[in-house]
């Protein structure tokens, strides 16, 4: 774990309802580093990013981010202090244009390096369709859409949910090769992720949830093959 991380998140217990999501997580994410947080369907992945940005609130343990307290700051609070979440399903406005997408994300007013023109930088297609409805996009290009909309507030931590749910291999590895771009302007990443492959190319830290629990945690380059499937498949 970093000695001194951006994020720190203790024992974490979530419900929804009586029904009990995670237990007892712990996780570290230091500035500039992508971790990722691995597992199946149902393993926990989204509700850990969910209390990260503060859309739910844990039951029992810590979130620090900069070493204060979130456990219990609310979304709009979380965004402020440079939280954000790129959600599973990209969820743009279809009313709106692509550009206007965009523009929302920068409602915070967080000073920072992403503008209109740096997001229409990193992606160029996005430029090119800045005036088209968001449903107009292909699946890729909305999810690059939701990418740049959560940059515009100048995150200090970006999370990202399934980034590659539902698109084609050669999209999906057109998305990751953005990534160093969006770190060295010294963002710290979490990103969920059932691709195996990708995860472990893009993060230097990997955290695989089973029902709930950290079944394995490690640096990517120590992590085999082997045990992954072990952790992920609870086998």
């Amino acid at each position: 774990m970093p000695d001194d991380p951006l994020l720190k998140i203790t024992a974490v217990d979530a419900f929804y309802g009586d029904f009990q999501a995670l237990f007892g997580v712990s996780l570290s994410v230091g500035t500039g580093q992508v971790a990722a947080v691995i597992g199946a369907n149902g393993a926990g992945k989204s509700t850990l990013l969910k209390c990260i940005a503060g859309l739910m609130h844990p039951s029992r343990g810590e979130i620090l981010f900069e070493n204060a307290a979130t456990t219990n700051t609310p979304a709009f609070e979380a965004l402020k202090r440079g939280i954000a979440l790129v959600p599973e399903g990209r969820r743009l406005f279809p009313s709106l244009t692509v550009e206007e997408n965009l523009l929302i994300g920068g409602q915070s007013r967080r000073p920072g390096p992403w503008t209109l023109a740096r997001v229409y930088e990193l992606f160029p297609i996005l430029a090119e369709r800045r005036n088209l409805p968001a449903p107009a996009l292909s699946g890729g290009q909305q999810q690059m859409a939701a990418i740049g909309r959560a940059l515009m507030s100048n995150p200090r931590l970006l999370l990202c949910d399934e980034i590659s749910l539902g698109l084609a291999p050669i999209v999906v590895r057109d998305i990751y090769a953005r990534l160093p771009q969006i770190t060295a302007e010294g963002l710290s990443l979490v990103i969920v992720e059932q691709d195996i492959v990708q995860a472990l190319r893009a993060a230097s830290h990997v955290y695989c949830l089973q029902e709930g629990r950290v079944a394995l945690q490690g640096a990517a380059r120590d992590l085999s093959r082997e045990k992954i499937s072990a952790a992920y498949f609870g086998v």
